[in-house]
């Protein structure tokens, strides 16, 4: 047969199967309108035998006038009461006659259902028709019928063959049924297949479950060492790993991969506490431990070998997804996805979980489709970048897999990486001590800079978060109820205003912006930041709270020096200055000084103390001075400190009275220094500012000025250079000393360990020998005790005539 008309294939593509479902659908109908025909003549029948024979009577109900006869009851009416026929024994039908009898009843509920001028067949008929209209259904279908539509359709198939033989022998080949002997039974047969259609997967599947439960019950017991068993799994060994090795080392086996993922999803799944079966169990610590690094190690490179990832310059990447191959090994990568999400969340060991991250970080262009399981392995990498246990190097290890994943990403996988990041920040942050500091400063710079790869997308996510934090002021400010501002005098709000200055630093520095040629997307975020922060220091102006003020203010002083926006710091530090705290004479204390790195509350016992006025007083100086140093150079630089030189002027002059003064000299002696210290560079700027030839409208030239000198040239600038080189020096021994601290307390925490096990092993031994001491005198005094019992018996039997006689 030569090839297929273009016509023809054309049927076949859009047209033939909806005919072939009309030409069944029509087939059904024609048999339901045989049975029809059948039963309306087996009901004349049966109405002509009883009118030639004597009416019996029958017990049946009627609705309203009780019982009648046969005799004055219409064939309808009789087939609609309800008549009592007695159950006869019957045989057991074959499967095949009970669909037929399932196919006739429901043909003829649905015949009956969308039948108008008929009713609704009782209860009794409906019992009728199932217990002795089936059979006869059936039999009439299957004798007077079924030659007839055989033939029929026996003629329009040859009909058919003869004027497209393409059309009959595509027929042939996909719908034999159609052309067999049986199509009458099959029509006849369609009804019972598609009322037991939905039934039969359930069925089908409980069986099965029930036969793989009874096969486990029955089964006995077995050796878990048999490797030959086919339930069991199989036991992973080293030579099984060298071979997986080799394979994908030398030939890059896809198949050896496979199965190393598998091994490596029950190794990742060893310690859960569901009884979950996998085809190899890895009994072996050492197997375990070469199994992971195998996996770890050796699946980039295979994927890397056989679907390669390309980069552009600008850190997109390009995998074709769309090829057969991807597509092959798509369920594979969903696997071992899901593994390793599973393992990072389970693993404790630094070194472990280290490794973990490094190789998943080339995974993951191969895990961009699989957003669901891409936004989970995100939480967790996230939760290991947070978790103050982690180590510095696991810390940095996550967030290079974090920001990999920012720079491939799309803008949505981009903006769940960074509130999930903030979260974490935020979360990570909320227990703030000298030892955890160092993380959180980690978190936050880390974090910082996964905003400035997208400025877009972070100015999104920026402003919601800045919004949620001036609606938490506003909402302390509005609503002064008690211990509302304790929402926003936290550790996790300190940190995210310093948080967020940061993050401004980096995107929206003037070195960025010259590089840029243009503005950061982030930039109208400054405002906002620098409003709330503001805000949050004026709340509660309680010397209590200072160490939270200073907090504040260094990150603000961050901001400024990096973006050159001036914000007015000298009178938020005034106000610490002229507060009773300050002014006042302290009292003697023997408290150490006081760690405002760490702090943001002061305890109570060092409020009015000298210890905490001198520290405040050390906090205020070095922060003017950074603050004016940043505008060391500027030509306005002497209006602009002429105020604060004049307040602190005044200052001096009522702390230094003699009855009413703080009586602290080493804080007034750091207050004048930094007084002189302005007036010098002020004298500085002067002389430089006699020499211009330029207006102070020429901008240019305003922006221009000194701009060639260096900050520590400056009278100010050697003085402020010089005292953050001490706090530097000063900062490294505490951190030794901290050190040192540490060390010595773990080591004093070990040797406590090690008696303490020293004791119980001693107290262990001490029972133990007293038990044995206490059961060979058991032994030995068994006699003894016997007869004392026996003693103690035969006296009180002789007692008890004497208490009988008493008691009468």
């Amino acid at each position: 047969m030569g090839k297929a008309r273009k016509s023809t294939r054309k049927f076949e593509k859009n047209r033939l199967k909806d005919v072939l479902d009309h030409r069944k659908d029509v087939a059904k109908i024609k048999q339901r309108q045989q049975v029809k025909e059948k039963k309306k003549a087996r009901r004349a029948k049966d109405q002509a035998n009883e009118g030639e024979d004597e009416p019996a009577p029958a017990k049946h109900d009627v609705a309203a006038n009780g019982s009648h006869q046969h005799g004055a009851v219409d064939v309808d009416e009789f087939f609609q009461d309800a008549i009592e026929i007695p159950e006869m024994p019957r045989k057991k039908k074959s499967k095949k006659q009970d669909g037929d009898s399932s196919a006739v009843k429901l043909a003829t509920k649905r015949k009956r259902g969308g039948d108008d001028d008929e009713q609704p067949p009782t209860d009794t008929e409906s019992s009728a028709s199932e217990d002795g209209g089936v059979a006869l259904s059936a039999a009439g279908s299957e004798s007077d019928s079924g030659e007839d539509d055989i033939e029929a359709h026996k003629k329009e198939l040859q009909a058919l063959a003869e004027k497209d033989p393409e059309f009959y022998k595509f027929l042939k080949d996909n719908d034999t049924e159609l052309l067999d002997g049986s199509a009458g039974q099959r029509i006849a047969n369609a009804d019972d297949l598609s009322a037991s259609e939905e039934e039969s997967p359930a069925r089908s599947k409980k069986k099965k479950k029930k036969s793989k439960e009874t096969e486990r019950d029955d089964a006995p017991e077995e050796d878990p060492s048999d490797e030959n068993d086919d339930d069991a799994a199989i036991v992973v060994s080293r030579p099984m790993l060298k071979k997986w090795k080799k394979a994908m080392v030398e030939l890059h086996s896809l198949r050896a991969m496979r199965e190393v993922m598998t091994a490596f999803r029950a190794a990742a799944h060893i310690n859960d506490a569901d009884e979950t079966s996998y085809k190899y169990s890895i009994p072996d610590a050492d197997v375990y431990h070469e199994l992971l690094v195998l996996a770890l190690q050796t699946i980039p490179e295979v994927l890397k070998h056989h679907l390669p990832v390309k980069e552009t310059a600008s850190g997109k990447i390009r995998l074709h997804t769309e090829s057969k191959k991807f597509g092959t090994l798509a369920p594979a990568l969903k696997s071992h996805a899901t593994a390793l999400h599973h393992l990072l969340t389970t693993l404790s060991d630094a070194a472990t979980l280290k490794i973990t991250l490094t190789s998943t970080e080339p995974l993951l262009p191969y895990f961009l489709s699989f957003k669901k399981l891409l936004r989970g392995l995100v939480r967790t990498i996230v939760a290991v970048w947070s978790d103050p246990i982690s180590t510095e190097a696991t810390r940095i290890t996550a967030f290079l897999v974090l920001r990999r994943l920012v720079v491939i990403g799309d803008a949505g996988l981009r903006e769940t990486c960074l509130k999930t990041a903030y979260q974490g920040l935020v979360k990570g942050s909320r227990n703030t001590t000298v030892h955890t500091l160092q993380g959180v400063n980690l978190m936050k710079n880390s974090a910082a800079e996964l905003w400035t790869l997208d400025s877009n997308v972070g100015y999104t996510t920026g402003f919601t978060f800045i919004r949620q934090l001036a609606i938490h002021l506003r909402g302390c400010i509005t609503n002064p109820i008690k211990d509302a501002y304790k929402t926003v005098y936290n550790w996790q709000f300190v940190h995210s205003l310093d948080f967020w200055s940061r993050v401004l630093t980096l995107d929206c520095a003037s070195s960025k912006k010259a590089e840029r040629g243009k503005e950061s997307a982030l930039e109208p975020l400054i405002y906002p930041t620098v409003q709330v922060t503001l805000g949050v220091m004026r709340l509660i102006p309680t010397s209590q709270y200072f160490p939270l003020r200073f907090h504040l203010i260094r990150a603000l002083l961050r901001l400024a020096g990096s973006t050159g926006t001036y914000i007015p710091l000298a009178p938020v530090l005034l106000e610490v200055l002229t507060s009773a705290e300050m002014r006042k004479a302290p009292k003697p204390s023997t408290l150490k000084s006081l760690d405002f790195a760490s702090v943001i509350r002061a305890p109570t016992s060092y409020l009015k103390t000298r210890a905490y006025q001198d520290g405040v007083g050390e906090q205020v100086v070095e922060l003017l001075s950074e603050f004016f140093v940043h505008w060391t150079k500027s030509i306005a630089f002497v209006e602009l400190a002429l105020p604060v030189t004049v307040m602190l002027k005044r200052w001096l002059k009522d702390v230094s009275n003699r009855g009413q003064g703080n009586k602290n000299t080493k804080l007034n002696s750091s207050v004048v220094l930094l007084v002189q210290k302005l007036e010098a560079n002020g004298r500085w700027i002067e002389e430089h500012r006699a020499k211009v030839d330029f207006a102070p409208e020429d901008r240019a030239g305003v922006e221009a000025f000194l701009k060639d000198v260096d900050w520590t040239a400056s009278p100010l600038g050697v003085f402020v250079f010089g005292q953050r080189k001490q706090r530097e020096q000063q900062a490294k021994l505490v951190e030794r000393a901290r050190r040192e601290e540490e060390k010595r307390r773990k080591k004093e925490a070990e040797a406590e360990a090690e008696e303490l096990m020293k004791d119980m092993e001693k107290d262990v031994l001490q029972e133990e020998q007293d038990d044995e001491d206490s059961g060979s005198d058991g032994d030995e005094m068994d006699v003894d005790d016997i007869a004392e019992e026996e003693e103690e018996e035969e006296e009180e039997e002789h007692e008890a005539p004497d208490d009988d006689d008493d008691e009468e």
